[in-house]
């Protein structure tokens, strides 16, 4: 129970600031032109609270799923006075600017947020920055299907050559069952293969079944599971598991799955001594798929991490490459969705924020938080750029519409449109929140060995 308070507790502060940040952007701008702001609200519906300055109501309101600015003569429909204080009364320009300040201040602030945390603690899994060289694959999976082996390097996916771990991996989450192309080195042989990407977990991302070298290292233990009954603790290496080698959690978790409920023997590295951890007998659980179970041990492993921190300069050219790199991978997730080929349980809503948030806030210190605020910021500006009428970026689009055609669009044009996106996004919303319920139901976890 107290980790669902944590988890309500984390996505309530995080999900409360975005849009915070999100409608100060709007309201900021708008008073800047000399726009009239009615209405400044945290959430939508009844209003819970709040206070009145000028001509604004500050308010917090019932329905905690987003909120809004409320702008005099805002809204198309709105009876138009010729008020120079009113919305309509304003240039396409200044409306193109109080537009896009929403997008623009979530997007600035996932920089912020990411600059600041890899000049303090900028930590990440040394496997992504190696070659992708395939150190394991799984049975009967795409790539064993595709005759892929141990030692086999991927030198080319989807037009990047010589990617690396982390290049290649967002690749194939977003294949799931689409055939994706891959250039292979076998020792001196280059060759072609195309592999289907199975959907696996809840979230139906792509796997190929391939895996790297990362050791498997103990991350937060069960309470009364085989592993903690054994004694392993966090940060534990285990490097062998019957006396053969492990080189990453998949390898073990492969190994779980042939000794069934067999006890097992694992030698383990703790602070540069080496124990052994005789008879520890696997238990069948669950798994990322709650159609699934698997022999586990119980402990949630984590990939070993490089820890640095960087100078300003580095810290902020990181930042902005890696925004850039996750908003098109953003772009290409819609653009999927759009096409129907990645199924929209990839999409998490309030729910699946709120355990993500949760998570972050039980780890140790305050970066991984804060990193989880900068990605949902990031998507969050993202999101609201759509060309969908009633978000931002389908208000610019109306205004980009009318600068060409140099008049406006028809008022009952406006509103048959703003009526369908509507319908369109109340759909969508009901659609997440569907899926997060039916990933939640099972009380999952990612990567239980």
């Amino acid at each position: 129970m107290s980790d669902f308070f944590i988890s309500v507790a984390a996505v309530a502060v995080v999900l409360g600031f975005m849009i915070l940040i999100h409608e100060f952007g709007h309201y900021a701008v708008a008073k800047l032109l000399k726009v009239r702001v009615e209405v400044f609200s945290i959430g939508f519906g009844k209003r819970l609270l709040g206070f009145r300055k000028g001509d604004t109501d500050y308010r917090i309101s019932a329905i905690p799923l987003g909120g809004y600015v409320k702008m005099s003569g805002e809204n198309p429909m709105d009876e138009r006075t010729g008020d120079p204080a009113e919305f309509m009364s304003h240039s396409r320009w200044h409306r193109f600017l109080i537009a896009i300040a929403g997008p623009t201040m979530n997007i600035l602030l996932a920089i912020f947020l990411l600059t600041t945390v890899y000049m303090v603690h900028y930590e990440y899994p040394v496997f992504l920055d190696k070659p992708a060289v395939i150190e394991g694959v799984k049975h009967d999976s795409a790539a064993a299907r595709a005759g892929l082996q141990p030692g086999d390097r991927i030198v080319e996916v989807d037009g990047i050559k010589n990617p690396t771990w982390e290049q290649l991996q967002p690749r194939v989450w977003l294949s799931a069952n689409q055939p994706l192309t891959i250039t292979v080195q076998r020792g001196d042989q280059i060759f072609q293969k195309t592999i289907v990407p199975q959907a696996v977990t809840t979230s139906a991302v792509g796997s190929a079944g391939w895996f790297p070298e990362d050791p498997v290292i103990v991350g937060q233990v069960e309470p009364n599971s085989p592993a903690a009954r054994a004694g392993l603790k966090e940060d534990d290496r285990i490097v062998a598991l019957d006396g053969k080698p492990l080189v990453s959690i998949e390898a073990m978790i492969e190994g779980l799955q042939q000794t069934k409920e067999n006890p097992v023997d694992l030698t383990v590295i703790r602070s540069n001594q080496r124990l052994s951890f005789p008879g520890l007998r696997p238990a069948l659980g669950k798994t990322e798929d709650p159609k699934e179970q698997r022999y586990r041990l119980g402990f949630v492993a984590k990939s070993e991490a490089k820890v640095t921190t960087l100078p300003f300069a580095q810290a902020l050219s990181l930042s902005l490459e890696q925004n850039k790199k996750y908003s098109l991978l953003i772009l290409e997730l819609a653009k999927k969705l759009v096409q129907g080929k990645v199924s929209p349980r990839m999409v998490s809503g309030p729910i699946g924020i709120a355990q993500d948030a949760g998570y972050a806030a039980q780890q140790k210190g305050w970066t991984p938080l804060m990193e989880l605020t900068a990605g949902i910021s990031l998507n969050l500006g993202i999101f609201n750029l759509l060309p969908i009428p009633i978000l931002d970026g389908g208000v610019i689009l109306f205004l980009l519409i009318e600068g060409l055609m140099r008049r406006d669009v028809s008022l009952r044009i406006k509103e048959r449109v703003y009526q369908a996106a509507f319908v369109f996004l109340v759909l969508f919303a009901v659609m997440v929140i569907y899926n997060d319920l039916m990933k939640t139901l099972p009380g999952l976890m990612d990567r239980l060995p």
